[in-house]
């Protein structure tokens, strides 16, 4: 919750099409990466200005320019004007809250994802927003952080393996979403064995902190499950080309990664229902371990009862009472309150109450 209340929001009533940036407070520099490639070779990576960063009509191959940072508003606005996009698509890119989606425009597409990464030493997910605009010649990607996350591709370009040089800007999109889903596979692959450990703590020791991580892996899982569900429906919208998008030869590998997102999909649900039944386990064992406490002590009072009774009734004053005169009662108490516990004991035992 803290996180959110620190993220800025865009002001209520405002018009739209008005372009504010939605999120955590940055202020790094936005840099521009440019690279041109085509069959016959590529161009190694040029850092470029905002206002060199515009469509190259005749341009032989394709452009991918890559900006890093969605947080300085007057940059977005000057590529938006370069490139004639829609302000309703500027706003979206500038909103790192946007949901997963692709809608199509005169002369260029929009995509909006969220790529997944799984932060090793800190033990937490973390979500980007990313945003494709891409025509014919041309992708313009935006990064919500600076990173290297497209690092495998941009290495094919540059040694020219795989089909990537072969194809046009619809295949590159394709690399590109095709990197995102192949992240959420990583990602679930860390959730998954944390969440065999937690399956085994639940069984063998449930503790305070346990059922603390169960909660925040529900959560985890959650916000997963909010990212990659909608990326179903933008990679069968690319598959089946709904928008202007694919060639033919692309669109097949298109349902193969519409196979994988479903697939990742799955493997959510599953773990989902694996955490609920994780949580069930848990209550179980502390109700359990709970019983088994109280068992005893309960074993333990049933021994000391007749005990308790015993004592009691010689406790009482009265002045005629046989046995305080006996010469031996003092001992015959002991045996017979010894005798009892023993007798209680085997009862128990036979019966498997301890």
């Amino acid at each position: 919750m803290n996180q959110i209340s620190k993220r800025k929001r865009k002001p209520a009533g405002s018009s739209p099409g008005s372009v504010v940036y939605v999120g955590s407070e940055k202020t790094a520099p936005v840099s521009i990466t440019r690279i041109r490639y085509s069959a016959q070779g590529a161009e190694a990576p040029t850092v470029i200005t905002p206002s060199e960063c515009r469509p190259e009509p005749g341009q032989a191959g394709v452009v991918w320019y890559t900006v890093d940072g969605v947080h300085n508003v007057e940059i977005l606005k000057t590529l938006g004007e370069n490139f004639g996009l829609h302000p309703l698509v500027v706003e979206d890119i500038g909103n790192t809250t946007q949901r997963p989606k692709l809608e199509g425009f005169d002369g260029y597409n929009f995509l909006a994802a969220k790529m997944i990464t799984y932060d090793g030493k800190a033990s937490r997910i973390h979500t980007e927003h990313i945003s494709m605009v891409y025509g014919e010649g041309y992708v313009l990607l935006f990064l919500q952080d600076p990173g290297d996350l497209f690092a495998p591709i941009r290495q094919r370009i540059e040694s020219g393996k795989g089909r990537i040089r072969s194809h046009g800007s619809d295949y590159l999109v394709y690399a590109l979403v095709d990197a995102i889903v192949d992240y959420y596979f990583h990602v679930l692959e860390e959730v998954g064995e944390r969440l065999e450990k937690l399956e085994d703590e639940v069984v063998v020791r449930p503790t305070i902190s346990t059922l603390r991580a169960i909660h925040n892996m529900k959560r985890e899982l959650i916000a997963l499950r909010r990212s990659i569900w909608p990326m179903r429906e933008v990679v069968n919208a690319m598959a089946r080309d709904e928008v202007s998008f694919a060639s033919s030869g692309v669109k097949i590998f298109l349902r193969d990664l519409y196979d994988h997102t479903v697939h990742v999909i799955d493997s959510v649900e599953t773990m989902r229902d694996i955490i609920t039944g994780t949580l069930d386990i848990y209550l179980s064992s502390v109700s359990n371990r709970l019983n088994e406490v109280m068992k005893v002590l309960t074993v333990m009072s049933s021994i000391f009862i007749p005990l308790t009774f015993i004592v009691g009734i010689y406790g009482m004053n009265f002045h005629y009472m046989p046995e305080l005169e006996w010469r031996w009662g003092y001992p015959a108490v002991w045996v017979a309150m010894l005798s009892i516990s023993a007798a209680l004991m085997m009862l128990f035992k036979r019966k498997r109450w301890m």
